[in-house]
């Protein structure tokens, strides 16, 4: 088992949020590698001396090469209702940090594609005007950082579309520092990119009070460098308000 009890950032009864590594899987896929649930129900079964099975839901997910906030529902009632969070666009807020080569047009600003989904490759296509069977996905975005070779985009994501952030960024040119899948010249050696879940904001689903956790990015120096310029960037914690 990974060392998933040092990145809990959050635990309750009910849910369980965890920062995610760039490169674990937050569910099983094709290569039945081990997931972040597999060490999750791990860490519960020792911590807490349950024998058997372990119920642990899964309502959202993050690709395999992006870090961050991850929440898992450790009860029935509460994947039920955290899959209605989700559902609804502006009932969880969302907050990425992505690391690009080359600035967007404007320093920021709302962005609006198409995304198309090649479900063979594992990509989708990101386009100024709507096509058959493509969905509307939206971000906003602020530049907030830039070293010598990147630059730091702090992204709101409002919907939820799979591979979005990836997507449309390449779109505008802005390619994540790794992301060979988008257009990156050269991927990181860990196989991860630079693109984390910085924050979640949602009413929690049974205590109905309003938890907001944040995630600390991985630790190499170019994350590193960037955290160091955000207040409080290079921390893992949580607010549950009354």
């Amino acid at each position: 088992m990974t060392d998933i009890a040092s990145r809990i950032i959050y635990e309750d009864n009910h849910l369980l949020i965890v920062n995610k590594l760039p490169g674990e899987l937050s569910q099983g896929d094709k290569t039945n590698d081990r997931t972040i649930a597999d060490d999750v129900r791990g860490y519960l079964r020792n911590v807490y001396e349950k024998p058997g099975n372990i119920y642990l839901g899964i309502p959202h997910r993050l690709d395999r090469p992006s870090s961050g906030v991850l929440v898992l529902a450790k009860t029935e009632k509460a994947l039920v209702r955290m899959n209605e969070l989700f559902r609804s666009e502006d009932a969880v807020a969302k907050t990425y940090w992505a690391v690009v080569d080359r600035l967007p047009d404007r320093p920021e600003g709302l962005v609006v594609h198409y995304l198309t989904r090649d479900a063979k490759k594992n990509k989708s296509t990101a386009s100024l005007n709507e096509r058959i069977g493509s969905r509307e996905a939206k971000m906003r975005y602020v530049i907030t950082g830039a070293s010598k070779n990147y630059f730091l985009l702090e992204i709101e994501l409002l919907t939820g579309r799979q591979h979005q952030i990836r997507a449309q960024l390449a779109a505008m040119g802005s390619h994540i520092k790794g992301d060979l899948k988008y257009g990156a010249p050269r991927s990181n050696e860990n196989g991860g990119i630079h693109l984390h879940a910085r924050s979640m904001s949602f009413i929690h689903p049974v205590k109905k009070q309003r938890l907001t956790v944040y995630a600390a990015p991985p630790d190499d120096p170019i994350w590193n460098y960037f955290a160091s310029l955000a207040a409080n960037g290079s921390i893992s914690t949580y607010q549950l308000e009354s």
